[in-house]
């Protein structure tokens, strides 16, 4: 379907609480995580590391302490009734409680499934909701992951809502389908890190169209450096998915977090595996009563991932240790982004032209951690105002030991709106051959890449010092003689100025 520009406006204005910290507060705990890194974080030792929206960084004591317990814990399945089954099923309903707690949710409203990650919990409400006789409705903001995309094909109907305003027409719509909504958004975009509204699940509920309409909120991006607060279940989401490397780095593992007030809606799951099911009678069709002592029996199909379910115990306890908490952590990652954005919005070639060009919502603002996250999407210009290709500049950076993130980001409608990429353009060069965060990276005079910067709970100013300060040496004219954009080159001697080719498409 054709993606519309975006149209960004907040259903209801929220006052903006800008970062007012004095400065020396902020630059004491800065001094503080330089200390914690050297000690906890030698893997970052000469690089700077700015995609911990890929994956964060685990510390140092995280591994030591999982690494520790191993060798003294016999770990059985806890389907079994051999072995020490029962310490494992114990380790893991604690841990399951230790995730809510992390949340502030009530254990009485909420229950959690551990999954793969994010996409697999995905995965695991888009096959419930398939399960519904009729099927089910979809319907999902333009600035969702690919993995969210990924359910349209399962649904009986669907919709791209192609801005915000957008979500305020449809929830005013008369619910007349008989089928199951399900809508879907991030709480913080991936690719340009605004925060959507958090309101709109309580607005959904509380809607006289509310009819079979759920809520499913992506919060992998928002959590790592921002607390989710869950206490009121009333206003909550019905389904949340998170991956937890994105929190602390190891261990590989996500969850759904559901509202138990929703959990109905999952029992159409149609696949069982084991330790899911109470009994199976083979008769001419299987008979089979599945578990209802808890949600998460139900859900949870096989073995669980013990060995990941202690390590994430780990993880919790040595997080809140070494940060001192999501607020503090939150507080630290909104000053660095704001200086970021500061400093590089600063840089000006010799003749005036900006360098940097950023993709931010209108409405979004840096240092308003209620509006924008810990990250930025830019792409940079050449003193004429051509491109110069994300690809080569995020290769460039490499040699220079800065690790960004470059390409779509897995948000290839929320890209096509912001790089203005209309979908039949991109369905032609895509036929053509072209893909996603390769060296081509401009085609036809249009940029079809970004460059991401996220920050991560380790990040400092020197991290912000080094970007800025490569830019400022390497992309930036300053009208010296001899100068042209053919000289910023990676070590390989690739150029990075006008490449002619690329391609923003990726195949869903």
């Amino acid at each position: 379907m054709a993606i519309q520009r975006a149209r960004i406006c907040h259903l209801e204005p929220s006052k903006k609480v800008l970062y007012d910290e004095p400065e020396s507060e902020r630059r004491d705990y800065n001094k503080r995580i330089c200390r914690l890194r050297k000690s906890e974080y030698p893997m970052l030792k000469g690089t700077v590391y700015l995609d911990h929206g890929g994956t964060t960084v685990a510390s140092k004591s995280l591994l030591r302490a999982f690494a520790g317990q191993m060798p003294k814990i016999l770990l059985s399945n806890p389907h079994s009734d051999a072995g020490n089954a029962s310490w494992s099923a114990s380790t893991i309903a604690k841990t399951r409680r230790r995730v809510l707690e992390f949340f502030s949710a009530d254990p009485a409203h909420f229950d959690v499934v551990f999954t793969a990650n994010a996409t697999a919990a995905i995965k695991l409400v888009a096959d419930a909701f398939s399960g519904h006789e009729a099927g089910f409705n979809y319907y999902f903001h333009y600035k969702c992951h690919t993995s969210l995309l990924g359910v349209e094909q399962l649904a009986e109907s669907s919709l791209c809502l192609d801005s915000n305003e957008a979500f305020a027409s449809w929830i005013q719509r008369d619910n007349e389908s008989q089928r199951p909504s399900l809508f879907a958004y991030p709480a913080q975009s991936n690719m340009d890190g605004e925060r959507l509204p958090t309101h709109w699940p309580a607005q959904i509920r509380t809607s006289s169209c509310h009819g079979k309409r759920y809520t499913l909120l992506d919060v992998a991006a928002f959590v790592p450096t921002s607390p989710l607060n869950l206490a009121n279940h009333r206003d909550a989401p019905d389904f949340l998915v998170l991956s937890f490397y994105k929190i602390f780095g190891f261990p590989d593992l996500g969850a759904l977090i559901v509202r138990k007030a929703s959990a109905h809606v999952l029992k159409h799951r149609r696949y069982f595996g084991g330790g899911t099911i109470e009994m199976i009678a083979f008769t001419e069709k299987l008979c089979v009563v599945r578990k209802d002592t808890s949600l998460h029996e139900r859900l949870e199909d096989g073995t669980a991932p013990i060995r990941n379910i202690l390590a994430l115990a780990c993880a919790m306890d040595e997080h809140e240790h070494l940060f001192g908490g999501m607020d503090q952590i939150s507080k630290h990652t909104t000053w660095l982004a704001r200086t970021m954005y500061k400093r590089l919005e600063g840089l000006r070639h010799a003749n005036g032209m900006s360098i940097c060009h950023f993709y931010k919502a209108s409405s979004s603002e840096y240092g308003d951690p209620k509006s924008q996250g810990a990250t930025l999407a830019l792409n940079f210009r050449n003193d004429d105002g051509t491109w110069l290709g994300c690809w080569h500049v995020g290769q460039m950076l490499r040699d220079y030991g800065i690790i960004v993130r470059t390409g779509s980001h897995c948000n290839p409608a929320g890209a096509a709106v912001v790089l203005e990429l209309d979908p039949s353009w991109l369905k032609g060069e895509f036929e053509q051959g072209f893909r996603c965060n390769t060296e081509q990276d401009v085609v036809k005079g249009k940029a079809v890449g970004m460059v991401r910067i996220t920050f991560g709970a380790m990040s400092t100013m020197a991290d912000v010092d080094a970007l800025v300060d490569t830019i400022a040496e390497k992309l930036v004219d300053k009208g010296k003689a001899g100068w042209s954009a053919d000289r910023t080159t990676t070590c390989l001697g690739k150029r990075i100025a006008q490449c002619c080719r690329g391609l923003l498409a990726k195949p869903l």
